[in-house]
């Protein structure tokens, strides 16, 4: 059985804990449908529960868990129960890292949470045309739940997956290991057979999905990393001069080092085998990002294949 990360278990915690005291002992074979884990990670994740409390950890200041018959129960302790008091700040921060939990598959999105975000929202004065919008990707929600139900029962999928390096799709099938969700978006990381390696998924570019009868066994370790993408050693090296309006590249992308030089630029240099990845970068960053060291053609390149696309449907292109 695989072990997933701290920060998936988590955020799956802080979604199944409202849930459950909310059902008031629901079946655990319920609990495990609805949010798509097996009943060995259940119970794992609920173990943690025992140790969570305040300060001086006496049985009325801590969570505690009663598992039986098959069915489990989860009671808030006295501490939990008492009022906070919440800056404006910190009441929005929770609204917002609510409304987070409320997209995590599997959440009740009429449940407990729900409706005390709705009375928080009220007493800080937003509602729900303004209140902080979270989205965590345009993913549909069938699409989701297969993958949740695939990675639950250790089956694996066929997947129509646009791959946005290469600019162009291909139908794999892939052992997934975890569905997760990172800067936003919702990603699967999964072994793929056509790659013969491990590869991290964006959800919302899987056109289809079919969940097979065949099973697979996953790693025994499963670590995230520290970058969702990291290139390899290999990989040709690219030395770019960013502009000050161009800066957003060297901070959301690996990099081999960044350099500060006048006039407020950054000389950074990373890795891509991708080329369609990288024309597509040098052409949000249009003339604030230089070439300085790699194949000076890209950009051109890109450049001239996007005037042409505009020329055919007679419209102008948009001005830097």
């Amino acid at each position: 059985m695989s072990r997933p990360a701290a920060q998936e278990r988590l955020g799956r915690l802080l979604a199944i804990v409202p849930w459950v005291v909310a059902q008031d002992g629901p079946l655990i074979s319920e609990v495990c449908r609805r949010f798509g884990v097996s009943e060995r990670e259940l119970l794992a994740d609920l173990d943690l529960l025992f140790l969570c409390g305040v300060h001086p950890f006496t049985p009325d200041a801590l969570i505690e868990v009663d598992v039986s018959g098959g069915r489990v129960w989860i009671r808030m302790a006295d501490w939990f129960r008492r009022p906070l008091r919440l800056t404006a700040p910190e009441g929005l921060a929770l609204v917002s890292a609510g409304a987070a939990l409320l997209a995590t598959p599997g959440a009740d999105p009429d449940g407990a949470l729900s409706r005390a975000l709705g009375k928080l929202e009220t007493v800080l004065g937003v509602g729900a045309d303004d209140a902080v919008e979270v989205d965590l990707g345009p993913v549909a929600a069938p699409v989701l739940a297969a993958l949740g139900e695939a990675t639950a029962q250790r089956r694996k999928l066929r997947i129509d997956y646009y791959s946005f390096g290469r600019d162009g799709r291909a139908v794999r099938v892939v052992q997934p290991w975890r569905v997760f969700n990172a800067r936003g978006e919702w990603y699967l990381s999964a072994w793929c057979e056509m790659a013969g390696a491990e590869r991290r998924f964006r959800v919302d570019r899987i056109q289809g999905v079919e969940v097979l009868d065949d099973t697979f066994d996953p790693p025994a370790e499963l670590e995230e990393p520290a970058e969702l993408y990291a290139p390899a050693h290999s990989d040709p090296a690219i030395v770019l001069d960013l502009g000050p309006q161009a800066h957003w590249v060297a901070e959301q992308y690996p990099n081999e080092g960044v350099t500060e030089l006048p006039g407020g630029v950054l000389r950074v240099r990373l890795r891509s085998s991708q080329r369609a990845w990288l024309e597509r970068l040098l052409l949000r960053a249009g003339p604030h990002a230089r070439m300085v060291e790699g194949d000076a053609t890209i950009a051109a390149d890109a450049a001239g294949r996007l005037l042409g696309r505009y020329r055919k449907t007679g419209t102008a292109p948009p001005q830097p």
